[in-house]
């Protein structure tokens, strides 16, 4: 497995879902979109909820959780939830829910924060026990008092027994987590989306969670629809790669149902992937 400093990174993949290709792809026509993404009988897309492992330095640090285990049959039926779940993927990385140390949050829509927690007799209740969750303090805030649009994807269940059990820790803007780990924040999809930036001598890889849903998201004008500011969007995205260029990262990407991890190169047609892999090839 590829190592970042003292950190062996793991993917751990929590299933897939669909979502409407249409609000995945904003004012993108679907004759363009449906060529590289192409759509079921109800226009939906087939996506991962892919999820970054960091074993090292003494922790075990979860970067997202899919959407977990607490849905009913209407819910999964909706948005078709299938797949691996989020035991099975830890198990055969080598890990068990006791082991994670840390959990990342970048944000708590469904399909990211869902397997925060887990039904225990009835309650529901923290699934990492012996973990502290991190999230953005201004996205807390966004969560607890939602805008009309964001309101069915905000789920008390997945993040209020958190800090009912004081397991949930909350910061302020970006700055390093913990060493070589840094949190980027980001507006345009949600309110202090959180990405996480990876480094050491190896290289930089980056968490992209919605800022880059996919590899088919990096132009401009692809912008989702759910995005709450989609010109923020656009302007974080631009800055985003630029740096990216300059710096060489390695882009994980937490929806691409085929690619999994991806650096960038500039051409005449503008910036694409280069070299896509598995995260087990990176290094």
């Amino acid at each position: 497995m590829p190592q970042i400093g003292p950190y062996t990174l793991h993917t751990v993949e929590c299933g897939r879902f669909r979502l409407d290709g249409g609000a995945m792809f904003g004012i993108i026509p679907r004759v363009l979109w449906a060529r590289r993404m192409p759509p079921d009988d109800r226009n939906r897309i087939s996506m991962c909820m892919r999820s970054l492992l960091l074993e090292g330095d003494g922790r075990v640090i979860l970067i997202d959780n899919g959407a977990g285990n607490k849905h009913d049959a209407r819910f999964k039926d909706i948005f078709a939830l299938e797949g691996c779940t989020l035991d099975d993927s830890l198990k055969k990385a080598g890990f068990i829910a006791e082991d994670v140390t840390d959990v990342i949050l970048t944000h708590l829509h469904f399909d990211h924060a869902g397997g925060s927690t887990t039904y225990d007799g009835g309650r529901v209740v923290p699934k990492f026990k012996n973990a502290t969750y991190h999230l953005q303090q201004g996205h807390l805030k966004s969560a607890r008092t939602p805008n009309i649009r964001e309101r069915a994807s905000f789920l008390p269940d997945n993040f209020e027994p958190l800090a009912a059990t004081g397991q949930l820790r909350t910061h302020q803007g970006e700055g390093q987590l913990f060493p070589g780990i840094d949190l980027v924040v980001v507006n345009g999809h949600t309110t202090a989306q959180q990405l996480v930036r990876i480094s050491g001598k190896e290289g930089i890889v980056v968490f992209c969670a919605d800022l880059l849903p996919t590899v088919h998201h990096l132009r401009s004008p692809w912008v989702m629809a759910y995005d709450v500011r989609p010109l923020t969007t656009v302007a974080e995205k631009a800055h985003f790669l630029d740096n990216a260029l300059a710096e060489q990262w390695q882009l994980f990407f937490e929806h691409d149902p085929e690619v999994t991890v991806a650096s960038l190169q500039e051409t005449e047609k503008g910036i694409i992937t280069s070299s896509p892999r598995r995260l087990e090839e990176l290094f």
